[in-house]
């Protein structure tokens, strides 16, 4: 999908992270779309050997948003090639994918395409795994006006409980950071008919941090974001006198 995206690889750390910016004018609020975790699993035990997203939908979402100015933001390891993903570690995209490093990389570039855009201010909007991504950068930063999330996993020790997964050591849960420590307005959208994240896991974040919780009748963990993102985002709130 190219809709006006430019593509740029970001050497944050040790990470090489996939990046598009679609500019279209001025803005002083810029949307940021972090994709989910990237390809399925071929069982429980083991990860893929290529965590590029073979659907990535928080890029289809992008492609919806009719801001002067949209970037998307691929997570670590993803849209890499063979030579270039013989240096990153299975863990960016098993147990460590919402670690510390990961996170300050994923902070660093959204500083990056905040800057290329010339914005002032970010939205951040995260898809699935992306939604957990955009929970914990909006608790560092200072300059989110608000945030969305996508059939997010934000409580991620309950989510990995109830999927029966293995517990993902070494990475950030949204839930168990400070009851204080996102105060900016925030949408939660969850699938009624999602099995991968129930809308009960989603809830449980709502409850403690805060945020409107929106469950959809009829969707899924796949569908059908992309189709009704148009309508979807324009419930979430801008701030006054933003473009």
């Amino acid at each position: 999908m190219s809709r006006g995206f430019q593509a740029e690889t970001i050497d944050s750390g040790e990470f090489r992270l996939f990046s598009l910016l679609r500019q279209r004018g001025a803005t002083k609020t810029l949307p940021i779309y972090i994709e989910g975790d990237g390809a399925p699993w071929p069982s429980a035990y083991r990860p893929p050997r290529d965590p590029t997203p073979l659907r990535p939908v928080a890029l289809a979402l992008a492609g919806h948003d009719p801001a002067p100015a949209v970037a998307y933001l691929g997570r670590p390891c993803q849209y890499l090639n063979d030579t270039g993903r013989a240096g990153c570690d299975s863990a960016y995209w098993s147990g460590r994918r919402f670690s510390p490093e990961v996170l300050a990389a994923m902070d660093d570039a959204v500083g990056r395409l905040k800057q290329r855009a010339g914005a002032q201010r970010v939205r951040l909007i995260g898809y699935s795994g992306g939604g957990v991504v955009a929970a914990l950068l909006a608790m560092r930063r200072d300059d989110v006006t608000d945030w969305v999330t996508v059939a997010a996993p934000l409580a991620l020790t309950a989510w990995t409980a109830a999927q029966g997964l293995t517990p993902l050591a070494g990475s950030l849960d949204p839930l168990a950071q400070p009851a204080a420590a996102i105060t900016r307005r925030a949408v939660h959208y969850a699938g009624a008919d999602d099995a991968i994240v129930p809308p009960a896991i989603v809830a449980r974040f709502a409850g403690a941090h805060g945020g409107r919780l929106e469950v959809l009748a009829d969707f899924d963990h796949d569908c059908c974001w992309a189709r009704d993102w148009a309508q979807l985002l324009r419930r979430v709130p801008l701030q006054e006198g933003e473009p």
